[in-house]
């Protein structure tokens, strides 16, 4: 499991003191996460837009690029590779025939299926193993203040 020391927690009244210990935090869990995926597997960029697309519903390339808060340039590179792979489907925009949206298609959902259903399955056993039901339910208590600080970045 790695080094498990305490470390001293941030002071509550200094934002940045608890701005550093979440980007660390969250950082090593995304990196571990990762991690478990092999080389060659769909990137967090690829895996973002397509559960967007699976959440959401079809979108413009230049709307996903403004939602996911990247250049459209970047946002053409990851589009291209996933439709290269079948992962999305680019159709005309029902409303407007001279724009087009995307979709994720089956092979995209299954791809996100298969993904999320691994970092479950390794979060699952990482909390089971290593929290008690009190420390479980303070993380549950935590997940709405992270999901609105998501939201904020």
């Amino acid at each position: 499991m790695g080094d498990v020391t305490e470390a001293v927690p941030p002071s509550a009244d200094e934002p940045e003191e608890v701005a550093v210990a979440l980007k660390l935090i969250v950082g090593r869990i995304a990196r571990r996460l990762r991690q478990s995926h092999a080389v060659g597997d769909t990137t967090l960029s690829e895996v973002s837009v397509l559960a967007r697309l699976e959440r959401d519903g079809p979108e413009s390339p230049g709307a996903l690029a403004e939602l996911e808060r990247v250049r459209p340039q970047a946002m053409a590179t990851t589009l291209a590779a996933l439709e290269q792979r079948g992962l999305v489907s680019r159709r005309p925009d029902p409303a407007d025939r001279r724009r087009v949206t995307l979709t994720v298609t089956e092979a995209g959902r299954k791809v996100i299926r298969d993904r999320r259903s691994e970092a479950v399955r390794q979060l699952a056993t990482a909390v089971e193993a290593e929290f008690t039901d009190a420390e479980r339910r303070e993380l549950v208590a935590a997940l709405p203040l992270l999901d609105r600080l998501a939201e904020r970045l």
